[in-house]
């Protein structure tokens, strides 16, 4: 993959959710969401702001799936 894209919070809730992950609470703006093998991971859910490719890069990893295949659930 040449370039990572820069995806909205809702882009990243839709591709946890296509993963199989489910939304098991909320601190401010913060949604944290978790899967039936227990790995879980934090979406940042600022007004206006969107998901670095930083930030999607530490949410794939923290997912155990690698970035590419995350992508492909978009």
């Amino acid at each position: 993959m040449g370039t990572i894209p820069v995806l909205k919070p809702s882009e990243v809730v839709a591709i946890s959710l296509k993963l199989g992950f489910i939304e098991v609470r909320q601190c401010g703006s913060h949604k944290q969401f978790r899967n039936a093998s227990g790995r879980c991971t934090t979406v940042p859910f600022h007004q206006g702001r969107d998901i670095s490719p930083i930030l999607l890069r530490q949410i794939a990893k923290d997912i155990d799936i690698t970035l590419d295949e995350m992508l492909q659930f978009r």
